[in-house]
Formats: C-alpha cells, structure tokens, sequence
C-alpha cells in the first residue's frame, strides 16, 4: 500500500511539473515581462531593500519582514518592532530578528508617531477593515517616512474564488495542491477595498500619499493545470485592457505620511518633499 501510494505522488508530482513547465514556456513565449513578474518577489528583494537605511526604526507588520531583512539588521543597525495577532506567527522569526514584538490585532494598534518605516507584506486582505488598518499603520510613521505595502487584489481571480469558497473547501484544495503552504498560507482572507484605486483613495483619507506603485499581472495559483492557466492568462489580458491597473493580480505601493510643513527632521536627518505630492 504504502509502495502504491509512494507511485502514486510520484505520478502526481510529475503531472504539476509538466503543466508548470508548459505554463512557463507560455508566459515566456506569448506575455511581455510586465506579464510575468512575480509581485511577492519583486517587493521584499527590489523594493523593500531600496527604501532600508542606516538606523531605522521599522514597523513589520505581519511578521514577514524579520524574515526577509534579517541579515542586514545588523548591517544597518536596524530597530525592527513585529506586529502580528498571532503570537505564533511572531515565535517564527529569526533569533534576534526583533527588537520588540506586539502581538495585536493591526486595526487595534494606536502609533506613537516614531517609525521611519513600516512593512506590510500580504497582511492587509486578511483583515477586515482595511481602512481602519492604513489608519494605524499611518499612526507608526513619523510625518515624512513610508509605508511599503504588498497587497493581493479582490479582483483576482483567485481572490474571488477565496471569497466564494468555504473555508473548509479552500485549505483542501489549497493543501492538497501545495503542501507546502500549510505553515504560512490558508488564513480567512476577505480582501475589504483590496483594489488599487480603493488603496489611494483610503491613503489620501489617512493622511498619506502615493509616491510609488507597481502592479502585478501574475499568480501561481492555476499554474498546477496548464488548461486553467491558459484560460485565465487569457482573462487577465482582456480584463487589463479594459480596467488597467486594476485587472493586477498582486499591486504594491509605497505611502508617505504627509507632513504639515516642508522641512522634516527626524533621526535619518532633515527630508524635503515638494509641495506638489500633497
């Protein structure tokens, strides 16, 4: 029995490979790059490190970060605070990879106004009210800092099927294809205004403005089955020409917290924005 089942995962495996590979010689072939650039990797290896500097106190909510960042924390003597619900999620970074940690719901947290950077990567549609989430987040900064933020948008398709599914229905499959996402995948997701217009329109309503955005046109989620792949590829050509950045299935933006005045001293040194931003 346990042969039969060995043959039978070996078989399975080989039939995911397959159709990844078919997927990958499709994207390579048929998608421009803007079409194939994986938004998870892109934020925490180009966009998150650009924005580090020497000194930082950041904010890293979700629990991500530390992970991520972890060895240029002594590098830059950066003062990493982890903020997360769930104590377990916060146990799981590196020895050393916080100088502090907050377990509490993200909605709930009230800022002293003392982050030069905040780092949210996939927290935001797990949570149910995403404005009252951008306002806390605006609370950690002080005028003039930023906020990266990585979002899966509600209008994905994977994100509706997420909505729609029972949540039961949804680990079984999402296990079962990935067995590997049973350690930090398969929380109840509800994607509250998880749209790229929707975000802009909440950071402006919080006191923070959009300096910088990237949109993603890519998920792994039908990569298993080249047949779904291929239809939903089509999908999300058609629906990008007649929505624009907001067929993304992933996005990225970075927030600035506005300041009153033009001159901002904090600990990085005086930070001059144009009047224009605001």
């Amino acid at each position: 029995m346990a042969r039969n089942g060995e043959q039978e995962m070996s078989l399975l495996r080989t039939f995911m490979n397959t159709n990844i590979n078919l997927r990958k010689w499709f994207d390579q072939q048929f998608l421009p790059s803007s079409f194939i650039k994986d938004g998870n990797k892109d934020f925490i290896v180009e966009m998150a490190p650009s924005y580090l500097r020497q000194g930082m106190k950041i904010y890293d909510v979700g629990g991500e970060a530390a992970l991520r960042i972890h060895q240029k924390k002594t590098a830059l003597c950066l003062n990493i605070v982890g903020i997360d619900i769930s104590q377990t999620e916060l146990d799981r970074a590196p020895v050393g990879g916080y100088d502090e940690t907050v377990c509490a719901d993200i909605v709930n947290i009230h800022g002293a106004g003392d982050g030069d950077l905040v780092i949210c990567q996939a927290v935001l549609e797990h949570v149910k009210d995403t404005e009252g989430a951008l306002r806390s987040i605006a609370s950690l900064l002080m005028p003039g800092w930023r906020a990266l933020i990585f979002v899966p948008s509600r209008n994905a398709v994977f994100a509706r099927l997420n909505v729609l599914l029972p949540e039961k229905l949804k680990r079984k499959i999402l296990y079962g294809v990935y067995s590997n996402a049973r350690a930090a995948q398969g929380f109840p997701s509800f994607y509250h205004k998880c749209t790229p217009d929707d975000f802009i329109a909440m950071a402006k309503h919080n006191g923070l403005a959009v300096i910088e955005s990237r949109y993603y046109y890519i998920s792994s989620y039908f990569s298993f089955l080249f047949p779904v792949y291929l239809v939903w590829r089509i999908w999300v050509v058609i629906f990008k020409s007649i929505a624009g950045h907001q067929a993304a299935e992933t996005f990225s933006m970075v927030l600035v917290k506005k300041a009153l005045c033009k001159g901002i001293e904090g600990r990085q040194g005086k930070v001059f924005f144009s009047e224009n931003l605001w």
